[in-house]
């Protein structure tokens, strides 16, 4: 007799690909909501040596303070792409969940790929919202083009998240490659 720790693997791991694809979706989060964390950090410590000296700039600098905690956002909505995609979170009531074993271990990668650009894009923008922080201290009409600096670190931030997506819906659909892929591994 099976024990259920025994039961649990084989269900979400050999039988289904549950276990693989929501580990990979958990990994994107953890990464992507540790790096924002970091990345707010970084920015939010120079921020407060500034506004110890400067309070009325406040304004100017929440923004970029803020800014490295969209990466722990994106990380979510690949979870939430993946886990929609097994039908994990279905719409449809009884739909059943029909992820194989070597698709699920191909959204975990995904989802670790994307949690791994998101926690590092999320440190760097923290690191380029700080300088842009110096920026503001010093020129506070400059503003405007300081989130301009940490911004252009978002953008690799949204082209992983809009790679996993792409990966998420590609690995899940019917097409020839996949269906080639899963013959394969069999």
């Amino acid at each position: 007799m099976e024990s259920s720790w025994q039961q649990f693997i084989n269900v979400y791991f050999l039988q289904t690909g549950i276990g693989w694809a929501m580990l990979g979706g958990m990994a994107a989060v953890m990464l992507g909501a540790t790096g924002s964390a970091v990345g707010i950090r970084i920015a939010s410590e120079q921020a407060a040596g500034v506004l110890s000296e400067k309070p009325e700039l406040f304004g100017k600098l929440l923004v970029l303070m803020a800014l490295p905690g969209t990466q722990g956002f994106y990380s979510f909505i690949c979870l939430v792409f993946i886990a929609f995609r097994i039908k994990l979170v279905s719409i449809g009531a009884g739909e059943p969940i029909t992820v194989s074993p070597i698709i699920g271990l191909a959204l975990a990668f995904v989802g670790i790929a994307v949690g791994f650009v998101e926690w590092k894009s999320a440190i760097a923008q923290g690191e380029t919202s700080a300088a842009a922080v110096n920026l503001v201290a010093k020129q506070p009409d400059e503003s405007g083009r300081a989130i301009l600096l940490p911004a252009l670190v978002e953008t690799y931030a949204l082209l992983a998240l809009l790679a996993g997506i792409l990966m998420t819906f590609l690995l899940t659909a019917n097409l020839t490659f996949a269906q080639a892929a899963i013959q394969m591994a069999k």
